[in-house]
């Protein structure tokens, strides 16, 4: 399943391309990846377990 977030160079919610999941200095998890059209870095939060 492709991941959505927004792309702020885009200005739209995209795909994340290489999407891993990963954990934020203050412990919330987040979704790290590029955007599949402009290569731009992306994240989105994810609500608490």
């Amino acid at each position: 399943m492709a991941e959505i977030g927004y792309c702020v160079k885009c200005k739209a919610k995209r795909e994340m391309k290489d999407a891993t999941k990963v954990t934020m200095k203050n412990g919330r998890p987040a979704m790290k990846g590029k955007c599949t059209v402009c290569g731009t870095g992306m994240y989105k939060i994810l609500p608490k377990a």
